[in-house]
């Protein structure tokens, strides 16, 4: 039985943790012996597979910063990765390792030889905003060593056509590779056995409410929503509410501040007695809302993928989505949802259209539900990625000589120092 070990940042919840938990399972039901290692699992801000023992999680690491005085979040991440990778090295036998997200560690996992695989969710340099001055001298190394480390891979999945696209734009030394596309998918035998429970602090009643579920993050673009539901007309705002869900954490300063800024939004427009805010939903309140929502407003821009559109359809709720990045391949346009341009006016008639047909829903819905199954099955997955894994255990990969790894050692070293430097001698954000 082959042993598996998946290193990832932070176990908490959202799309990439989703991804990585659906990996471990696909691949231990197929025999492997999976162990996830995180810098950090809170039990109460994690999905139910890694709490109720399905799957082996172990943390370490976490006493490691995730930023130094709200600064330096990618180098403190590359930092954390690296110390459960060299615990992992040191205590745990392996035969193959499933990176995500940070691609640092892939440098000391290349030098002693570990097979290995990336998933490259989207590249980690076009997330960072605002680069000049000393944050742009800052970034270069950490930008460096994500495009170079990650080539090292044995083998890079990406999650879309979309992100496939632009990673070769954006990793042009990385050419000659050829990322495998890898689509997130559900499991679906959670959706079809779990008891939905309405949420507590919601009021909504079924069928009488459009809903977002987003991290409360300023790049998914959560205010189009708000704005789209303000604008319809006031008639129909009697008619439907809007609930407002996604994960929040108290430790991201993010999440704190952007959950403020969309409060303050819903006040200005008058919409507040219409409008329900929901911080962290459990994954059986989640249910609920994905099952009895009038429609999903998807709202992020250039999204990798998108995994909430996929929950969506399967639970027979038709989406409304941004027409670009990955709900370009998973809704089907007038088929499953609707996609339309980033703007208020756009999303606000289709909205309106939503509640002017009402009687169509229930077809969409089926519809989209007969999508998930047939191209994102959880077997498809499982298949794609279990086949990826028996190719590199029974492949023949060169390995990397002394002077290869003489060099990779010298970089690594090279640009942790100027990291180092730029962080505690700079004191750059």
């Amino acid at each position: 039985m082959a042993k598996i070990i998946f290193l990832h940042p932070d176990l908490g919840i959202g799309g990439a943790e989703r991804l990585v938990v659906d990996a471990a399972l696909a691949l231990q039901k197929r025999g492997f012996q999976v162990t996830i290692l995180t810098a950090h699992h809170d039990p109460r801000h994690a999905f139910e597979e890694t709490r109720d023992g399905q799957i082996n999680v172990i943390s370490a690491g976490d006493w490691l910063p995730r930023s130094i005085f709200g600064r330096c979040q990618a180098l403190c991440a590359s930092i954390r990765m690296l110390y459960i990778t060299i615990k992992m090295m040191l205590y745990f036998n392996c035969d193959i390792v499933f990176l995500d997200q940070v691609s640092t560690p892939l440098l000391l996992l290349c030098m002693f030889n570990y097979p290995t695989l990336f998933y490259c969710h989207f590249p980690d340099l076009l997330l960072s905003q605002g680069r000049s001055g000393l944050k742009g001298l800052y970034r270069y190394p950490l930008d460096w060593l994500e495009e170079f480390s990650t080539g090292l891979a044995d083998i890079i999945f990406v999650n879309s056509g979309f992100t496939k696209q632009v990673f070769f734009k954006t990793f042009r030394s990385l050419t000659k590779q050829n990322p495998r596309i890898l689509y997130p998918s559900l499991n679906t035998n959670y959706f079809d056995t779990t008891r939905a429970v309405k949420p507590d602090a919601i009021k909504a009643k079924p069928k009488t409410f459009f809903l977002s579920i987003n991290r409360y993050e300023r790049k998914k673009n959560l205010a189009l929503a708000i704005k789209a539901y303000s604008e319809l007309e006031e008639a129909s705002r009697s008619k439907v509410t809007l609930v407002m869900a996604g994960g929040w954490d108290n430790r991201v300063q993010e999440n704190v501040q952007h959950f403020d800024e969309l409060e303050t939004l819903v006040h200005k427009l008058g919409i507040s007695d219409q409008v329900e805010f929901l911080r962290s939903p459990s994954d059986q309140e989640k249910l609920w809302l994905l099952r009895n929502a009038l429609t999903l407003i998807y709202t992020p821009h250039n999204e990798h993928f998108g995994i909430v559109p996929l929950e969506a359809m399967y639970c027979e709720t038709p989406v409304i989505a941004v027409n670009s990045g990955g709900p370009t391949e998973t809704v089907a346009d007038g088929y499953t949802g609707w996609l339309r341009d980033s703007n208020s006016y756009d999303f606000s008639r289709a909205m309106q259209g939503v509640l002017e047909n009402l009687k169509h829903l229930d077809k969409v819905g089926r519809q989209g539900k007969e999508r998930v199954e047939k191209h994102f099955s959880f077997k498809a997955f499982g298949d794609d990625l279990e086949e990826a894994v028996v190719a590199r255990l029974t492949g023949v990969w060169p390995k990397i000589n002394w002077m290869a790894k003489i060099a990779l050692a010298f970089h690594f070293s090279l640009a942790f120092g100027v990291l180092y430097w730029m962080a505690f001698g700079l004191g750059v954000p």
